[in-house]
């Protein structure tokens, strides 16, 4: 069970805009340690601009530690998402950072596509989608923009490159949490 630890979040956001901050020469403020950016860890930073996407890349497995992840991950959603060009540094100034750390994923059994939109819980579950060695996932932010659990689905086929009608019964299927944290929320005005 993931908790809201807000020393964490505070360490992470650090550790996201400062490792962007890094790519464009800017000097920045001193990371606040937390022993869990030692520990192996799962996050997605998510970037907005003017409360509008501008880059989200992730990592669905720990595999590293969660600072260098975090780190990682801030610099591919700021400069090598394929869906943005590359932020500038004039963005960089009024971007506003979340990054997310996921739970463990845990596979869903289900018999049908209803049995499977039943169990998902809007809101809180991560979905990963994965099919011929692709994986596709939407974080439970997502749900915001696509409450129906119906549509949830499928955009998420969708994002994974199969017909919207595509039968879940091809699909492996897993959820995780997360536990979020936003600049705005922790960080009165974000350094720059």
């Amino acid at each position: 069970m993931l908790l809201l630890d807000t020393d964490l979040g505070v360490a992470v956001l650090a550790v996201a805009r400062n490792a962007i901050a890094t790519e464009f020469g800017l000097a920045h403020r001193a990371a606040p340690t937390h022993p869990a950016l030692t520990q192996s860890g799962a996050s997605f930073v998510t970037l907005k601009l003017h409360d509008e996407l501008r880059g989200c890349i992730g990592s669905l497995a720990a595999d590293r530690p969660l600072g260098r992840d975090v780190g990682r991950n801030a610099i591919a959603a700021a400069f090598h998402d394929p869906r943005f060009d590359p932020l500038t540094r004039m963005e960089f100034e009024e971007t506003s950072i979340e990054v997310s750390v996921l739970g463990p994923a845990t596979p869903i059994g289900f018999a049908d596509e209803d049995d499977l939109l039943a169990q998902l819980e809007p809101d809180v579950d991560g979905v990963i989608l994965e099919y011929a060695g692709r994986r596709a996932t939407f974080l439970p932010q997502v749900w915001k923009s696509v409450p129906s659990r119906r549509d949830f689905l499928r955009e998420l086929r969708r994002k994974l490159g199969v017909p919207a009608d595509f039968s879940p019964a091809r699909l492996n299927v897993s959820r995780y949490r997360v536990v979020q944290w936003r600049e705005r929320d922790l960080i009165a005005a974000p350094p720059s």
